[in-house]
């Protein structure tokens, strides 16, 4: 291990864009199959591997949802979250506010409060035992009706207090973030914070949707942002937080190599940019990966790498006197490093 390895392992940070679902590796997937009885299209994990091998978000999506299909009891989704969890751990993160996508699993079937229960007993165990403090961001589907979307932040209701904002997911071509105007407003009437994917594959003008339509507190990707100088400017003026996922990016061709990616053009032009995973487990790597990964792609230094980790404080749903315990954890650990 490098010394700049070592340093972004230990770096404290949160991860602000995790889908769960997203981080079934092949390994748990045959496992819960086993355990389920569930037939899946692939005979061994090197088949599922192999699978990933995909070149457009549609071509991931379809494979992200046939792996789910796994995901039946709500110790299922248990063990998936503190599968994450633990590797989260290895990686310094402290905070995690996890995506998930509760249509995914009541359109098979699965009661909501499966879904929800398990992951709530992984946050639960995660904060006891590993240290990690967590929150839920409910995502809806684009690809779905907008009122799919209120069925389900209906059937959410006996844990609204338990899940921290609502999220836009899934594929982001053709579902304009204006599609979903009115159940983000009810959303944010029941209290609940607001984010949304937009200039992952969408134009710039999906950006500026999500912020003047949906009003969120907080972007998903945004790196398409990067073509319209005066949407850049907008969001470094109104520090509006991008959650950006470098290893994402690359597998789903949103750029052409990790080396063009523009984390370090983001930062120089202001904006609050943070690293996340995204969907590990399909995208070649955790969130210390994906530091890494940017690091040499990008010659970024030791300041530039705190600054991410900074971000992903500020820009988290977490309340002010905990944002701060952060920061000062977060400043030790440079001091010691100095």
């Amino acid at each position: 291990m490098t010394d700049l390895d070592a340093f972004i392992t230990g770096l404290p940070k949160a991860e602000l864009h995790l889908h769960i679902e997203g981080s079934l590796e092949p390994e748990l997937m045959f496992a819960l199959a086993r355990r389920n009885g569930v037939t899946i299209p692939y005979a061994s994990v090197e088949e599922v591997r192999a699978a990933y091998a995909f070149g457009n978000l549609q071509d991931f999506l379809d494979i992200y949802y046939a792996g789910a299909d796994v995901l039946r009891t709500r110790q299922d989704f248990h063990d998936l979250a503190a599968a994450y969890f633990e590797r989260a751990a290895a990686d310094g993160v402290v905070h995690a506010e996890i995506m998930f996508d509760p249509q995914t699993h009541t359109d098979r079937g699965i009661p909501f409060s499966e879904v929800i229960e398990g992951l709530l007993s992984a946050c639960a165990e995660a904060e006891t035992r590993l240290g990690i403090s967590s929150s839920l961001i409910l995502s809806f589907l684009r690809h779905l009706s907008e009122d799919a979307a209120f069925a389900t932040l209906a059937m959410a209701e006996p844990w609204l207090d338990r899940i921290a904002a609502v999220g836009l997911d899934s594929s982001e071509m053709g579902h304009p973030p204006e599609k979903f105007a009115r159940v983000f407003a009810a959303a944010a009437d029941r209290g609940l914070r607001l984010v949304a994917h937009a200039g992952e594959e969408g134009p710039p003008a999906y950006v500026i949707q999500a912020l003047d339509v949906l009003k969120v507190d907080r972007i998903d990707h945004g790196n398409r942002a990067l073509e319209d100088k005066a949407l850049v400017d907008r969001l470094a003026r109104e520090g509006m937080t991008l959650t950006v996922c470098p290893l994402s990016n690359l597998k789903l061709c949103v750029i052409d190599a990790i080396e063009d990616h523009p984390i370090d053009r983001m930062l120089a032009a202001g904006l609050k940019a943070t690293v996340n995973s995204d969907d590990p487990a399909y995208f070649g790597g955790y969130i210390g990966d994906n530091y890494r990964a940017i690091a040499a792609a990008r010659g970024l230094d030791r300041a530039a790498l705190a600054t991410l980790a900074r971000n992903s404080f500020t820009g988290s749903f977490l309340p002010e006197p905990a944002v701060a315990a952060h920061l000062e954890r977060l400043g030790a650990y440079l001091e010691t490093v100095a």
